[in-house]
């Protein structure tokens, strides 16, 4: 991280996630900065020490638990006035012991989904995000059967289930938009476009994805609040874009090579990683990967895992 004349820390979080799916905040103290804000629980890295080591000493010290299964969440770097923090988030799913408020004034289990209503730490919104967004990102085939709707069960449970259809027009989007939004409403499938951001929110899409091409048109967030945005990116300008018009997830890629990059080596996971850290959101790897990759991508600092081969091939089959 460049110097920016602020305090580095580096810190490990640990986002405790229970069967109910609700997930653990903690009140600061008053003897430290933002008093009173909701925290993920965590601390300092050691030198020396990496971060699921520390995650575990630190939750062992401020909660009472050990931690038995954990897996990288999100990792970002965010400036307070008082000091720069790279945030290594983990998402906690067993542990041994009850967790009890040593360090800090209160407890609360939470639903992902109304964690905007606590007064969090600004460093950790992007979380929350990472939170609610599933861990698979399924394109749809370019060309589409009159039978789609009725073959979608074959998509993640919860996953993100883009509707990308680069030769239909508008007509043909806004009838597709219309007709899977039910049926992916009903296997709790999160469905955005890629056309016409107004056209998305009307026919009943979840959000609204950007093409590299279209980011760069853009001046503001095409879409409210209520729903996702995301945004196809290449590089670290391209992310930085979508960061500073209110992406709350990007898609980046090619990692491995791929038959529609012919030619490119692809970005690599170290490379990935790296772009990846200096997100400030949650980043889908796509570009030759499968759903086997998860593990990986997830090691690498992803949110999830991108495609539309790797999904579809018994749908091309049929």
């Amino acid at each position: 991280m460049p110097s920016t004349g602020r305090k580095f820390v580096h810190i490990a979080a640990g986002v405790l996630k229970n069967p109910r799916g609700e997930v653990l905040i903690c009140q600061r103290p008053v003897h430290k900065i933002y008093p009173g804000e909701w925290e993920f629980p965590g601390g300092k890295v050691e030198p020396g020490e990496d971060a699921q080591a520390a995650l575990r000493r630190e939750l062992h010290e401020e909660l009472g638990i050990t931690v038995t299964t954990a897996r990288p969440l999100i990792r970002l770097r965010y400036s307070y006035p008082e000091l720069a923090v790279d945030l290594d988030t983990w998402l906690v799913t067993a542990w041994q012991g009850e967790p009890a408020s040593n360090e800090h004034p209160a407890l609360a289990w939470v639903a992902p989904d109304a964690l905007s209503r606590w007064r969090l730490l600004a460093a950790d919104q992007p979380i929350v995000s990472a939170l609610r967004l599933p861990s698979h990102c399924v394109f749809t085939p370019p060309q589409l059967r009159a039978d789609f709707a009725s073959r979608i069960d074959r998509v993640p449970k919860g996953a993100l289930l883009r509707l990308r259809l680069p030769q239909a027009t508008d007509a043909d989007y806004e009838v597709w938009t219309r007709q899977l939004a039910p049926a992916c409403r009903e296997r709790g499938l999160l469905l955005v476009t890629d056309r016409a951001p107004a056209q998305a929110q009307a026919g009943g899409a979840g959000g609204w994805q950007a093409t590299a091409a279209s980011l760069g048109e853009l001046n503001r967030r095409p879409v409210p609040a209520s729903l996702w945005f995301g945004a196809s990116c290449h590089s670290a300008e391209e992310i930085a874009r979508a960061r500073a018009l209110g992406a709350d997830y990007v898609v980046l890629g090619p990692v491995l090579p791929t038959s529609t990059h012919p030619g490119s080596a692809g970005l690599g996971w170290q490379e990935f990683g790296h772009l990846a850290a200096n997100a400030g959101l949650p980043v889908y790897a796509i570009g030759g990967l499968a759903p086997g990759d998860l593990e990986q991508a997830w090691r690498h600092g992803a949110q999830g895992i991108a495609g539309i081969s790797a999904f579809w091939a018994a749908y091309w089959r049929d």
